[in-house]
């Protein structure tokens, strides 16, 4: 195992980070923005913030809007019920500019205590799917719609609790007149179980009454539609919330009618989602997350080490007994769970990651050195992200890949396939198929499957949208084999295994949903996400996939 690995910090100084990564091609206010945010150590329990005045006066804040809410009430614990806990986090709270807009003090509970069926029953609240959230992207970039953030202010706190649960009195709040006694909760908290649920069933209630529609295709999405043709949309994911649209006015009224039910901050335009920088000109809107990448090297004390031009050595093939010893499996399931959410914005490592994670139960040092090959390909590229720029394109575009057999574990493939709407990439995915499949053409036909899956989901998105779309659909595959299949009645012996497949793909392109067409695998997008590709090819793909690094020092 590397040193920096064995002793936590990397000593190497031949590969600064700062030859990778550059604020020059920003505008003032977002370089502001991206170099202002830094990490200030927050207090790890109450006794510590109470020494702060800053940190003293978050939580008191805290405490009067719990009162405020009436989110609790002093009482006798009743015989037969068991409280559960809770504690307070902390965190900074910046502005659009960079700057520290407030230092936060949050009461959570310990819902890990919780009973099913005693003092909760259902869990389950939707939270948006990023692959929306890169549709509405496209779209704005395309329609030159506006971008607004809210934050919903202690947002849990306004869902209504049925469930009877008590609590611990908070630490820091206890007194002579509430000793031996809990919190009866009125009010959902956060760290319940229940508190996502009662959060967005209020939310949901909420903005239904202003007239909006819930869509089917993701239900943290609303839409409002006007007879001017305009509209105005909502997703939500917890208590961020992003407004879009064309109608300015009525969002601008949104933005009013959801403060008065809500205590609701006004973020302005939107730069800062769910860990994702989001940076606008007028060329387009370009999504990375730097800082999440720096914060990840320099955790792993791989800021110096030197880069990698690649996520993945294309000579190495990973297999689950290698005979190399065994590492921190807590560790290397933490790193690679870090990686997973990286690359809900970076497709370029969703093949390296795919493979890495399969590992996760017995990793080695062999899977090891394979994480830390991505990780010196992060460093090399820190700020790279999606670009959405204006286009002529109107159309759903897949590509759809597969590699035969490349698991040296079961032989099993791997499928790939990657979405475009209106000229910019909003879906990708990288998997190992679930069987083992006995011709190229079959491995293929499986991950077209899956693909026109994908498309039938935009689709069905932009028509709830009412956003114009040129049909039909295009899929694109370099197998002529499959392509056979798909639109012929031939090949009986060879298609019986996959006969459900072979009758869903020829339905939607009987029904005119989809179009096939070939496409060389030099041009193959999805490539990049089935096999370790060479730097030529891999740099190729990258940039197919509207790839770009506005941080590049070069």
């Amino acid at each position: 195992m590397p040193i920096a690995w064995r002793k936590g910090v990397r000593s190497c100084t031949q590969h600064p980070i700062g030859n990778f990564i550059s604020y020059d091609k920003l505008s003032p206010t977002f370089r502001a923005f991206t170099s202002s945010i830094t990490d200030i150590q927050v207090p790890q329990n109450i006794q510590e913030a109470f020494k702060y005045p800053k940190w003293k006066a978050a939580v008191d804040e805290e405490v009067r809007a719990l009162e405020k809410n009436g989110t609790w009430e002093i009482t006798d614990l009743p015989r037969g019920k068991k409280p559960v806990g809770c504690k307070w986090i902390f965190t900074v709270k910046y502005k659009a500019d960079g700057n520290v807009d407030r230092y936060k003090a949050r009461l959570v509970a310990k819902g890990f205590t919780q009973s099913y069926g005693i003092d909760y029953q259902e869990t389950f609240a939707p939270v948006a799917k990023l692959n929306t959230v890169r549709v509405l992207l496209s779209l704005a970039a395309n329609l030159d719609w506006s971008l607004h953030q809210l934050d919903v202010k202690n947002a849990f706190l306004n869902g209504d609790l049925e469930e009877e649960v008590y609590m611990d009195i908070p630490a820091g709040l206890e007194t002579t007149s509430n000793f031996n006694k809990v919190c009866r909760l009125r009010k959902s908290l956060y760290g319940l179980k229940q508190s996502p649920r009662a959060w967005f069933e209020r939310f949901t209630k909420v903005v239904k009454g202003y007239g909006f529609v819930q869509c089917q295709s993701d239900h943290t999405l609303f839409v409002k539609h006007f007879p001017e043709g305009k509209l105005a949309i909502i997703i939500v994911y917890v208590d961020d919330i992003i407004l879009t649209g064309d109608h300015e006015e009525k969002i601008d009224l949104l933005k009013k009618l959801l403060t008065k039910e809500f205590e609701i901050k006004d973020l302005g335009n939107l730069k800062y989602f769910l860990r994702m920088e989001i940076a606008r000109s007028k060329k387009g809107i370009a999504v990375s997350q730097r800082k999440y990448v720096l914060d990840l090297l320099n955790e792993t004390g791989m800021l110096g080490c030197k880069p990698a031009e690649i996520p993945m050595d294309t000579t190495v093939k990973l297999e689950e007994s290698d005979g190399s010893a065994p590492v921190d499996k807590g560790r290397y399931q933490r790193l690679v769970g870090k990686l997973i959410y990286l690359s809900h914005a970076r497709p370029d490592i969703g093949f390296s990651v795919s493979v890495v994670s399969q590992f996760m139960n017995n990793p080695t040092e062999k899977h090891m050195t394979a994480v830390i090959r991505i990780l010196r390909y992060l460093k090399m590229t820190p700020g790279k992200g999606l670009f959405f720029q204006r286009t002529t394109k109107k159309e759903i575009e897949i590509f759809s890949d597969a590699d035969w057999a490349g698991s040296v574990t079961d032989r099993r493939s791997t499928s790939g396939y990657c979405s475009f709407v209106w000229g910019n990439l909003v879906t990708w995915r990288s998997k190992k198929q679930s069987v083992v499949a006995r011709s190229s053409a079959e491995v293929e036909f499986r991950a077209m499957a899956q693909g026109i899956c994908e498309g039938i989901w935009l689709n069905r998105l932009l028509e709830e949208l009412r956003v114009p779309l040129k049909h039909p659909m295009v899929l694109y595959c370099d197998n002529q084999a499959a392509i056979s299949i798909a639109k012929n009645p031939v090949h009986h012996d060879r298609t019986k295994h996959v006969e459900i497949d072979r009758h869903f793909i020829k339905e939607k392109i009987e029904e005119g949903v989809f179009k096939v067409s070939y496409t060389p695998t030099k041009c193959q997008t999805a490539d990049i996400l089935t096999k370790a590709l060479a730097q030529v090819n891999f740099e190729d793909l990258t940039e197919k996939l509207g790839m770009i690094n506005i941080y590049n020092a070069a």
